[in-house]
This record gives structure tokens, C-alpha cells and sequence, in this order.
């Protein structure tokens, strides 16, 4: 017979009770928050979520890399030029202005003057006629005047004068300026009468003529008539002298070489032997307790400009040569010798001969702006091909940066060309 309901509820709850349990049913948890917790438990992250995620990141920073590198890539060449060797011992020939095509030069003038100091050690009877310099004007006309050696001069202080060369005194000038050359002149006696500061001269043949009042003579500026000597005095020896003079020509001749390759200007080149020095005045007193001579002298140099000497050099010795830019290597240690010039005043030259021997190396220039506008934007694989172009070079290295670039940056400013070898002496 079936049992009531409340029995079997008592029967189930009876134990628990006599063992002191009592039951409680737990509060109940909201639904949304069962419901979270249930799908949190339910999704787990998987590892190949976690290589997703750093595949992305890799995959952009390469990209950042590479767009980088299209930013900041550039590239270096090393170029080395075509370079010859050659053994020379050639004639050449020069001319002021140069012809067209050919070697030209410039004539460069440069005066000193050196002084030493001797020691009077004998005594010996002298006669010196005092000298000077003069500067005459000629208002005659526009014809220059040629005034012979030994012109007579009368100064202003009574006493008589000549020239020591003869002189040509250029004409009128086209705007009335009366032309002048300077001359210089010696007493016509011995004595320390004929010494005297600036004076006026009159040009004792003119006398009389219609030149006489168009020709003036007048002791050059700053300069007087001085040595004028007879009498005993304190002399050094002829030895002596020579000595002082040949050592006074060396040591000026050195001097005014050190300031005339001070001077050239830049791609121009002075060999020494590519000068001549020429004593213009020796003053060398005859008595004296302390004797000083002294050389005043010019110092005329031919300057060449390098590009075209170099030029010239590689159109005589090169065949199949096209007029490219060259250099020569060591050009200052060629041997330079000057032809005959005759009897033509150094200032007057227009035209010369020369010698140059020795060994050089002759050098191929590049222009680097073109050079690298034809690589600008081209393929490292092109490099080769665009070389064979340029026959001014004998090889070249090509680095990229980034190193895994295949292209050359578009822009030439990126490009460092850098020549090894380029530098002239």
C-alpha cells in the first residue's frame, strides 16, 4: 500500500536531522552573470590565435622597413679612372693669347730687392761719378722720341749729366697725356759735387729747338743723385764684392720664386726652371767703413694653366685621343726647358718653345653630377651596361643601402660618387 508523501519527506529529512545538518539552498545568481560566466569557460584562446596576432605584427614592421628603405636608401660608387702611364721628352710650343685648340701662357713680373753688409778692410784712392734716376716726358707729339746713350742732361744745379743706355720715350697720349719712360743717368765727373737731391734737367741737344719746350726732365720721385766720390777711402775686397753680388742673385732670385707660386692663381702651374731672373740694378759703393750692396732685379715667370698643358700632353702621346678631360699626376716633376727666345724682350714674347721630359700618369676626369643622373632610378643589374659608356673609367664598385635593395635611388643627390686616385700634385 503506497505510502503518504509526507512520509517518505519525513524519512528523507530525518537522518539529516539527527545529525545536526540543516540544508539551506544557496542564493540565487543573476542571469546575466550565469550566463557570462558559462561562455567565458566555454571559448578558450587557441595557440593559433596567438600566431595570428605576431604574424600581423611582423608582416607590419617589414612593411615599416621596407618603406623605409625606399625613404632613406642610398647608394656609394667608387670609381676608378682610366689612368696612363707615359715616358716624356717632347717639344711644345706656346703662344700669348693661345690659338685655338692649342697651349697658351701669361707672362708673370715680380720685383725685389736684397741688401747685404760688407766690411771695409783697405784703404785705396777712388773716383766715382754720382748716378740717379730720371723720368722724361714727351708732349712733342704722338711719335715716340728715341734719345740716344750719352745724352747730355743739364741740372738744375749747374752741374752736366748723361744717360747711361739708350731710351725711347713713347709719344702723346690720344687724351693730351704727355708719354715718359725713365732713364738712368751718370755724372760726366767724378766728385761729391755732382751728388744732390731731385733736380730739373733740360735735354742739352733739344736747345735752341722747337722740342725744347715739350721734352721735361725731372729726377724720378723719392730718388737722389748720390756716389759721387774722389778721394781716399776705406775699400772691401774685389772678392768680396763678387761673393756678395753672386750670393745677393741667388738668395733674391729664390725669394721673389717663393712669392710668385704664392700668387698664382688656382689651376695654373710655375716650374722654376719656367723662369728668369734679371739683375736690373747693383749698388755697390766703393769706400766706406761698412759697405752696403744692394741688387734690385725682376723676376719674370711663365705660368701655364694644368687642364691645358694636361691637354696637350695627352694629344701628342695618346692615340685615338678626343680632347676628354684630363690631368697630369706629379706634373711639377717634369723637367721644363725654355727654348731660344733670341733677343726679345721678356715682356714683348707672344710665342715660345718648350721642352717637357720625364714620367707622368696621365689621368681621365669624371663628371660625377652626369655620372650619377645616369644611374639615378636604374637597376643594380643596368650598372655594368651604363659603365661601358664611359671610357674615362676603368672600373667601379657599386654598394646599396639597404643591402637588400635591388634599385639605385631615383634621386642623384643620394648617390655618393667617390673617386679614388683624383688627386692632381
Amino acid at each position: 500500500m503506497p505510502r503518504p508523501l509526507q512520509d517518505i519527506v519525513k524519512r528523507k529529512s530525518e537522518p539529516e536531522r539527527a545529525a545536526g545538518k540543516v540544508s539551506k539552498k544557496p542564493a540565487a545568481e543573476p542571469l546575466q552573470s550565469r550566463s557570462l560566466d558559462r561562455e567565458s569557460s566555454q571559448i578558450p584562446v587557441g595557440r593559433g590565435s596567438r600566431y595570428m596576432l605576431w604574424s600581423v605584427a611582423v608582416f607590419s614592421v617589414a612593411l615599416l622597413i621596407v618603406a623605409l628603405s625606399f625613404m632613406w636608401g642610398n647608394a656609394k660608387v667608387e670609381v676608378y679612372p682610366r689612368t696612363e702611364t707615359i715616358e716624356l721628352n717632347d717639344n711644345f710650343a706656346a703662344s700669348k693669347p693661345p690659338s685655338s685648340g692649342g697651349l697658351g701662357f701669361e707672362l708673370v713680373v715680380i720685383h725685389g730687392e736684397e741688401s747685404r753688409t760688407l766690411e771695409a778692410t783697405e784703404e785705396k784712392e777712388l773716383s766715382q761719378r754720382a748716378g740717379g734716376t730720371v723720368v722724361i716726358f714727351n708732349d712733342y707729339g704722338m711719335a715716340a722720341q728715341r734719345l740716344d746713350i750719352d745724352t747730355r742732361l743739364n741740372g738744375s744745379n749747374g752741374k752736366l749729366y748723361k744717360t747711361k743706355k739708350q731710351v725711347s720715350v713713347p709719344g702723346r697720349k690720344a687724351d693730351g697725356t704727355p708719354g715718359m719712360a725713365e732713364a738712368d743717368i751718370y755724372a760726366a765727373e767724378a766728385g761729391e759735387d755732382y751728388n744732390s737731391g731731385p733736380l730739373d734737367f733740360d735735354i742739352a741737344g733739344f736747345k735752341g729747338t722747337p722740342k725744347e719746350e715739350h721734352f721735361k726732365v725731372r729726377s724720378k720721385t723719392g730718388t737722389e743723385i748720390t756716389g759721387g766720390f774722389k778721394g781716399k777711402t776705406l775699400v772691401a775686397s774685389a772678392a768680396e764684392k763678387d761673393a756678395a753680388v753672386g750670393e745677393l742673385k741667388t738668395v733674391l732670385q729664390e725669394e721673389l720664386f717663393k712669392k710668385a707660386t704664392g700668387e698664382i692663381p688656382d689651376g695654373f702651374i710655375l716650374f722654376k726652371d719656367a723662369t728668369v731672373f734679371v739683375p736690373d740694378k747693383i749698388d755697390l759703393p766703393l769706400g766706406g767703413e761698412e759697405l752696403v750692396v744692394t741688387l734690385n732685379g725682376t723676376l719674370y715667370g711663365l705660368l701655364f694653366k694644368e687642364e691645358e698643358l694636361a691637354g696637350q700632353i695627352a694629344l701628342k702621346k695618346m692615340a685615338g685621343y678626343e680632347n676628354e678631360p684630363v690631368f697630369v699626376r706629379n706634373l711639377r716633376d717634369l723637367k721644363f726647358i725654355l727654348g731660344n727666345i733670341g733677343d726679345v724682350s721678356l715682356e714683348a714674347m707672344n710665342n715660345i718653345n718648350l721642352n717637357l721630359s720625364g714620367s707622368v700618369e696621365l689621368v681621365w676626369q669624371l663628371d660625377t653630377d652626369k655620372f650619377a643622373q645616369d644611374l639615378a632610378g636604374r637597376s643594380k643589374k643596368d650598372f655594368t651596361s651604363i659603365l661601358s659608356a664611359y671610357k674615362n673609367i676603368d672600373r667601379a664598385e657599386l654598394t646599396l643601402s639597404p643591402f637588400w635593395k635591388r634599385m639605385i635611388p631615383d634621386e642623384a643627390k643620394k648617390i655618393d660618387v667617390i673617386i679614388n686616385g683624383a688627386e692632381s700634385d
